[in-house]
């Protein structure tokens, strides 16, 4: 059988372009399998997994809940906000207990970055990161170019702007490795203070004028603007963002080419994008969602399969 490269999901820049085509390849199978009537298989009965999550998650904690559900797995839930890590318990202790009670998979989020990486040398499980501060986001970047390759047939070729609040997102710079390693061209777009300095030596180019990023794209994915992750004003106020980089109906209609509008949510309507824009049908937001059970449910079945060889 088939398998990973990898002994764990920490990073996107830890995998090959075959670990992707393989992930697609199973995500595909079971893409299949929750779109019957009876959306369980039996693949992971004897396999629990520990859903960890130090960090607020609804989207994220949800899909790989049902995905592992999906797959017939056992399934535990932490949250950090009611444990013993407020108690001062350190991470490794934390997950050391957790495994103690024959845990065999970890899917992590944490705040900081390097979490996972740090942890898989501590410990001896297969760890899935669900998203390690502003660092890495590996399943929300392969459910993206999933979704991209089904609309398009292949990513290869294809010209994404990522459009947003690229310095403090996971998200941006794990798609940027994804759709890299899969041949994509890719371009940044926002405001200077959120475009993090070297950038480039990425292979990526930068676009400040959001006009000229979208007609030079096939997909714009929007990012929200973590107002959480900030200490400072990047930019004078909301409605300035929303002018010089919101995307709305009329700004869409206006373009050559149909653009294929993505966001990995949550969405801030009004802000990054209208309501008319992400509930028209050039948006992929929703079918976003439903692939990242699928390719969630490829990740932990093909990290499940190690632990059986």
């Amino acid at each position: 059988m088939k398998t990973l490269s990898v002994p764990n999901l920490l990073g996107i820049k830890h995998l090959v372009k075959q670990d992707i085509d393989l992930i697609f390849e199973t995500a595909d199978n079971f893409k299949e399998i929750i779109n019957r009537p009876i959306k369980k298989v039996p693949s992971l009965r004897d396999i629990t997994i520990a859903n960890l999550f130090f960090e607020n998650s609804t989207r994220t904690k949800l899909s790989f809940e049902l995905a592992e559900k999906r797959l017939s797995a056992d399934v535990i839930n932490f949250s950090a906000s009611g444990s013993s890590v407020k108690k001062g318990e350190t991470l490794i202790d934390t997950v050391n207990n957790i495994l103690s009670m024959k845990v065999d998979i970890i899917v992590m989020r944490h705040p900081e970055v390097g979490a996972h990486e740090f942890l898989a040398k501590h410990v001896n499980t297969k760890i899935i990161n669900a998203g390690d501060g502003t660092h890495e986001h590996p399943t929300q970047a392969l459910l993206d170019s999933f979704s991209i390759r089904e609309k398009f047939g292949e990513v290869a070729g294809k010209k994404i702007v990522i459009v947003g609040d690229i310095l403090h997102s996971r998200v941006a710079l794990s798609n940027i490795y994804a759709l890299q390693l899969q041949g994509a061209e890719v371009k940044v777009c926002g405001p200077t203070t959120l475009i993090p300095k070297h950038i480039e030596s990425l292979g990526v180019s930068v676009e400040t004028n959001l006009r000229k990023a979208l007609e030079w794209a096939d997909v714009a994915n929007m990012l929200r603007v973590q107002n959480e992750r900030m200490d400072v004003k990047f930019f004078p106020s909301t409605r300035e963002y929303t002018q010089l980089y919101g995307i709305n109906k009329e700004l869409l209609n206006s373009m050559d080419s149909e653009l294929t509008i993505m966001h990995p949510g949550p969405i801030n309507r009004g802000v990054e994008i209208t309501s008319d824009v992400a509930d028209s049908d050039q948006a992929i937001i929703l079918n976003q969602v439903e692939n990242g059970v699928a390719v969630r449910m490829a990740c932990i079945y093909l990290l499940a399969s190690q632990i059986r060889q």
